[in-house]
């Protein structure tokens, strides 16, 4: 049977999906046994810590530098922790990349280098390309942010504009032997889009960035236009500095829906999957899953088993307000105003890393009442979706998903719970 009140059995199958790709968790059964030789571990991500302390754990201390984002560090007894800004880059990023750099020039043919790469490498690794200011780097972050461009578009634009992605960290590191382990937190899991995938070669040319940028109507500096009509520095895929690294991907998104669905078919539910990599603007897919819903209550009799919709991916807001948002707590938002109270339906989204665009907050969650209590405490849900507000709507009918960082990032987790009717 549910749990009640859904809202605590949909809060546990989210707990379930993080759980699975916590690197304590995930990471240690990838790893080979430990080199004999020089060993160097590098990474960036907000789970990168995290990752670094699964790796001294099975391995013991190590050399190295992992970067992740303010308030994501973990105790490590060889790894250097360096915490920078995430999503904008910010000087402490630059600085920990440079020295991160200077770690893997020099090494041999007889070194082993460990990457840990998990989703926030994009803004935590900072080496812009000659030409490019950090401010630049800046204020090109902030504009695809707003721009409602999905993941690969703009990690497209973030490789050609550094020094470091687009297989670059590899390249570097040449000629030592590299095990990438990845933390995926992009719709298809592809490596090459994992933190602007510093490890894996690049096929896309400068002339694709300018296009994306042109795409999204992205506002950036005169001098990123020019850098990038100059080209840019990312490796090719057939690069001979790329022949000794292998990318391993340890925790995906469609593992941790499975275990979430696993969790709630042992509670009684009907699941359907609806895909781990769903992307689009979020106020779009949440009026789809809503009609898609509502279809479903429609045929639930009395005594039927629950239906569970579960789906992954990466949503995106294109800003078009002044609001404090993000793409879970907007995703909730427009399918409230789309339920229009039905009975029955209650949903959760939630990023998986605990942040939700702009607020240190996972997502919302919903209920029948959500429109209720919203105009009880004097809100008007439509103006608050048109403000791209979501997260103070929900602060003020206190039904935010507040967890803290949780050390992992797999992406977007929603799940709609369907009731069937009492009799």
């Amino acid at each position: 049977m549910i749990p009640a009140p859904p809202a605590k059995f949909l809060r546990a199958l989210f707990d379930r999906a993080v759980a699975v790709a916590d690197p304590m968790r995930s990471l240690a059964q990838h790893l080979p046994p430990r080199p004999a030789g020089r060993v160097v571990v590098v990474g960036a991500g907000k789970a990168s810590a995290r990752m670094a302390e699964a790796v001294e754990a099975a391995w013991g201390p190590c050399d190295g530098l992992v970067i992740t984002r303010y308030g994501h560090a973990r105790p490590c007894k060889g790894i250097e922790i360096a915490c920078a800004a995430h999503p904008v880059p910010d000087a402490a990023g630059a600085a920990a990349t440079a020295r991160l750099l200077d770690l893997v020039q020099g090494l041999t043919a007889e070194d082993f280098v460990l990457a840990l790469i998990s989703g926030g490498a994009s803004a935590l690794l900072v080496a812009p390309a000659a030409g490019v200011t950090l401010a630049d780097k800046q204020a090109v972050n902030a504009g695809l942010l707003a721009s409602g461009a999905p993941i690969a578009a703009m990690n497209t634009v973030r490789k050609h504009l550094s020094r470091v992605k687009g297989g670059q960290l590899a390249a570097a590191a040449w000629p030592a032997r590299m095990l990438a382990l990845l933390i995926s937190d992009v719709p298809g899991d592809d490596p090459a889009f994992i933190g602007s995938g510093p490890t894996v070669g690049e096929a896309s040319r400068p002339a694709d960035a300018l296009a994306v940028l042109e795409r999204w109507q992205v506002p950036v500096p005169a001098t990123v236009r020019a850098a990038l009509a100059l080209g840019s520095t990312v490796v090719a895929p057939q690069d001979v500095r790329l022949d000794r690294v292998e990318n391993v991907i340890c925790a995906a998104p469609a593992q941790s829906l499975a275990a979430a669905a696993t969790l709630a078919r042992e509670a009684g539910c009907e699941v359907r999957l609806l895909g781990d990599a769903l992307e689009g603007e979020a106020r779009e897919v949440a009026a789809g899953q809503a009609a898609q819903a509502l279809r479903l209550q429609a045929a639930l009799r009395p005594g039927a088993a629950p239906v569970l919709l579960l789906s992954g991916g990466e949503l995106t807001v294109t800003r078009r307000g002044s609001g404090i948002g993000g793409p879970n707590a907007e995703f909730c938002l427009a399918l409230a105003i789309a339920l229009k109270g039905a009975a029955g339906v209650h949903a959760l989204a939630c990023d998986t890393d605990g942040i939700d665009g702009a607020a240190e907050v996972a997502g919302a969650w919903i209920e029948p009442a959500t429109l209720d209590l919203a105009r009880q405490a004097g809100l008007s849900p439509a103006a608050s979706l048109a403000d791209n507000d979501s997260h103070s709507f929900f602060a003020a009918i206190r039904q935010q998903v507040v967890t803290g960082p949780t050390l992992t990032n797999v992406n977007d987790f929603r799940a709609i719970l369907i009731l069937p009717p009492s009799g």
